[in-house]
């Protein structure tokens, strides 16, 4: 089947004991990294069995575009969702109950509705059914932002059809996570598969914020042409800056939960079918989406948690070749974050895992080791103290600390001395001796420590406030406006018991490629850069392999659009790569193209082979 049908020479990591597993009627909980081939998982199980696959997915904006990549294949896969009119749906339906269709796709709230279930018992007892996957299985969890309460309801999955295997998959689950998926879906017995979170191909960089617009704009200037996706925290800074990188130059397109479910339908669309496009979105958009050429994902805002950051980045990439994300935040992050927190309806319980997973997150910011070593070992894969991945910025360019003792002494003593009642920019007035009106109308102008920290600019006494707090000397007072206030941890400080070393501020480039088209695995990435799975093809093209690249690329966006199918849906851009390399001369060369099965081979071989042989 993996070669035949998806035109792979051999399997994945643990690719294989999964299918097995699952082939052989046995429960799974798949962990797996974004673009790892967790589908394959359940695809090649479902046609391994008898009966129909019923494949959960949480965003029926998707379903479309899997099908399309199945039936490519030549594989009958069909969905069932709202999008359908009813006498499309009712034809789904009678082809599902004649055995007709080998992978169904739902959406949670459809799987659970009662008549869609007394259907199923139907299939079940003519057909059989082969298995059930359910994707995104994270949703489950009552922690994260993906919640979705439909994901409780399938638990009944295992007492209504007993024999029947489930699989659950997810590219996002920290310890407490699967605890709850094996909980609350029943997966009791599952046996479960966790393979490295790392995302090696994935460079991780983040800023603090200095001048957020010119920070991206030189970020985008380095990605140029190229697809990608800048996450901003409300609709309204999605739309500015989608408007505003418009004005600019880049093809932007704005994705929220506010508009119109036409729009986000177009402008999703659009992103999957066009090349080089900028999708500016809050988290409503991108879990799930199969666009495996995503070069670039930018936050202009601080994510709830590592679970988030690493989902969202980890839409980048997804065909292996080089990705950067970049996260730019800065003290007002923490406090917006720190006040969802406070004011949401959320019970102690959530509230108190929601500060620890931030508490997380701002570790991560602000830590002078590794990235990627932090966030795997997070998610329980450690790599020890030393580690360097050689592809994060504080491997390829170290963080310097400075003894900021004194300094931090003075920013405390500066939020003592005004009543611990004022934020951030106030307190940065006071210490730099900016006679604003806030500052004159309170008296603190006349304070003894007025104006004792004008050595430092705005910028690095913000580093310095935001680290304090990060660091839990400080404090903050959603319920003040943002207000610092001191902590029990800063008596020490401020006694002259323990020192401060602290991150330098560091001022970002302008301008400057920051990413390039290298791998991680470069030599001069690191002495333990990791290795990617594969060497990438477009290391090796010369200029006239590059120029049949092209027409090839040409080709294939003509037959996307003849179909109505994302481009990567017919051929992904490593096939391309793959084939303007090594030039196949007959149809049995291009057989042996890692990603060209006997059903593309039988549809597109003779166009392929034409173009190579200057056709």
């Amino acid at each position: 089947m993996l070669r035949t049908v998806f035109g792979y020479p051999s399997f994945r990591d643990s690719q294989a004991a999964i299918i097995e597993h699952v082939i052989g009627g046995g429960d799974a909980l798949v962990l797996m990294p974004t673009g790892g081939g967790k589908s394959l998982c359940y695809q090649i199980p479902a046609l391994v069995r008898e009966g129909v696959a019923i494949v959960v997915s949480p965003l029926i904006a998707l379903m479309q575009d899997q099908v399309d990549a199945l039936r490519e294949l030549g594989v009958s896969a069909s969905f069932l969702n709202s999008t359908l009119a009813a006498q499309d749906a009712f034809a789904v339906e009678r082809q599902l109950l004649s055995g007709d269709i080998k992978l169904l796709y739902v959406a949670p709230e459809r799987l659970v509705n009662a008549r869609f279930l007394d259907l199923l018992d139907r299939v079940h007892a003519r057909r059989g059914i082969a298995l059930f996957a359910i994707d995104e299985a994270h949703c489950v969890s009552q922690w994260g932002h993906d919640f979705r309460a439909d994901y409780l309801e399938l638990a009944l999955l295992a007492a209504r059809y007993a024999g029947v295997p489930r699989i659950a998959l997810t590219a996002t689950a920290d310890a407490l996570t699967r605890r709850e998926i094996h909980e609350r879906l029943a997966f009791d017995a599952a046996r479960e598969f966790v393979s490295s979170f790392d995302r090696p191909n994935i460079r991780y960089r983040i800023d603090e914020r200095v001048d957020e617009r010119a920070q991206a704009l030189a970020f985008l200037a380095a990605h140029e042409g190229e697809a990608g996706i800048v996450y901003c925290l409300s609709r309204r800074k999605v739309e500015q800056v989608a408007a505003w990188l418009g004005e600019r130059g880049v093809a932007a397109l704005p994705y929220h939960a506010g508009m119109d479910a036409e729009s986000r339908r177009e402008h999703q669309a659009r992103f999957l079918r066009e090349d080089g496009l900028v999708m500016v979105a809050t988290i409503a958009f991108g879990m799930g989406i199969d666009k495996p050429d995503v070069r670039f994902v930018l936050h202009l805002d601080l994510p709830k948690s590592i679970e988030s950051f690493y989902q969202e980045t980890g839409r980048a990439g997804r065909d292996g070749e080089a990705a950067e994300a970049l996260l730019i935040y800065g003290l007002q992050d923490v406090v917006q974050q720190r006040r969802f927190i406070e004011q949401s309806e959320a019970n102690d319980d959530f509230k108190r895992v929601s500060r620890v997973k931030l508490d997380a997150l701002l570790g991560l910011c602000e830590t002078t080791a590794c990235r990627r070593g932090r966030i795997l070992a997070y998610f329980g894969e450690d790599r020890g103290a030393g580690y360097r991945c050689g592809n994060c910025d504080t491997c390829l360019d170290a963080p310097r600390t400075w003894d900021a003792t004194e300094a931090v002494r003075l920013a405390m003593s500066a939020i003592y001395r005004t009543g611990q009642r004022f934020g951030a920019n106030h307190l940065v007035d006071v210490l730099r001796g900016v006679q604003s009106e806030a500052v004159r109308s309170r008296g603190h102008d006349r304070l003894a420590l007025f104006g004792m920290g004008h050595a430092l600019d705005d910028n690095a006494w913000r580093s310095v406030l935001r680290q304090i707090v990060t660091r839990g000397w400080v404090e903050i007072d959603v319920t003040a406006y943002g207000a610092l206030r001191l902590t029990e941890a800063a008596r020490p400080v401020l006694r002259g018991e323990e020192s401060a070393m602290l991150r330098e501020l560091r001022v970002p480039p302008q301008g400057k490629r920051t990413a390039g088209r290298r791998r991680g695995a470069d030599a001069d990435a690191g002495r333990n850069a990791p290795r990617s799975r594969e060497r990438s093809a477009t290391d090796t093209l010369s200029d006239d392999d590059e120029a049949l690249y092209e027409r090839l690329r040409a080709w294939r966006l003509d037959a996307a659009r003849a179909a109505n199918v994302p481009a990567f849906v017919i051929l992904h851009d490593s096939v391309l790569r793959e084939i303007a390399c090594r030039r196949p001369s007959d149809e049995a060369a291009l057989a042996g193209v890692s990603g060209i099965g006997q059903n593309k081979l039988a549809r597109y071989g003779s166009a392929l082979l034409a173009i190579v042989n200057g056709g």
